[in-house]
């Protein structure tokens, strides 16, 4: 029902797209929105905990705290507007955190909500909030809505897009987007290079229509290397407001890397993407 929903606000980037869709979803659905905004301490700082000692490493350290802690007050203050004037039911929370221990503060954090809403990374400017979508989705358990950086208003979900593999991680974002499905008006079940199984995009279909959700099976050939395009070709000229998708990747060393459609969609999206791992 997505009664409960969590915004991460960037406070190292613009937050307006995010801002947008979180408060009207959370309207929407008479929902409760907790925000968490995270200011980054400084590695430099906090290197001096190894090369350095004594009370002058703690006066360093406690300062780079309390400017990370600034910079994650002023990002919530940004919401808390938005906030008081749609009356919403919201809290806040502000950390200060080092990059590393940010996303898996995060990730844990996003455990007790029906959905957390992210902004997308944007490689062209640096930041550590760019990294905390990726440890959202594989640590959270949950589903996140990740909101294109160019995203203008709120989320229109009146055409839903479902990218449909029949694999685990395309099941958990479809019964995770449910409440989304039930409420469009139009839902398309976007197949590409499909091969014959039993979770195939027609059995889906039929079992979409047993809970009274009239979708639609469009199927495509393409490239590996295109997928990710040819999902985003297929929402723009069907006018979808929303994508449905399952989240890929894989280990290395211990540390999770995104599949090549996922890392692509991460980097290149033009409507907001609801994704499961």
């Amino acid at each position: 029902m997505f009664r409960n929903i969590l915004v991460h606000i960037a406070s190292e980037r613009p937050v307006r797209p995010v801002i947008d869709v979180a408060v009207a979803l959370t309207i929407a659905r008479r929902s409760h929105l907790d925000a968490v905004a995270i200011g980054y301490e400084s590695m430099s700082a906090a290197a001096m905990i190894v090369e350095g000692g004594g009370a002058a490493v703690a006066a360093v350290m406690g300062a780079e705290q309390e400017r990370a802690r600034e910079r994650a007050d002023a990002a919530i203050a940004v919401f808390e507007i938005e906030a008081k004037l749609a009356k919403i039911a919201y809290g806040t929370r502000t950390l200060a955190a080092l990059p590393a221990e940010a996303g898996q503060t995060m990730g844990a954090l996003a455990r007790l909500y029906d959905m957390t809403i992210v902004l997308q990374p944007d490689s062209s400017r640096v930041s550590y909030d760019n990294e905390i979508p990726q440890q959202i989705l594989f640590n959270s358990g949950g589903p996140m809505l990740m909101v294109p950086h160019i995203h203008k208003g709120p989320l229109d979900a009146h055409h839903v897009g479902i990218a449909w593999d029949g694999s685990r991680s395309a099941a958990r974002a479809l019964h995770d987007s449910m409440p989304f499905l039930m409420g469009a008006k139009a839902v398309t079940v976007i197949a590409i290079n499909e091969e014959a199984s039993e979770a195939s995009s027609d059995r889906l279909v039929a079992h979409l229509g047993r809970r009274g959700i009239a979708a639609r099976v469009q199927r495509l050939i393409t490239e590996h290397r295109d997928v990710q395009g040819a999902i985003l070709s297929v929402a723009a000229e069907s006018n979808m407001g929303l994508l449905v998708m399952g989240g890929y990747g894989h280990s290395r060393l211990q540390e999770r890397i995104l599949g090549g459609v996922t890392r692509s969609m991460f980097e290149c999206m033009t409507v907001p993407v609801l994704m499961s791992h």
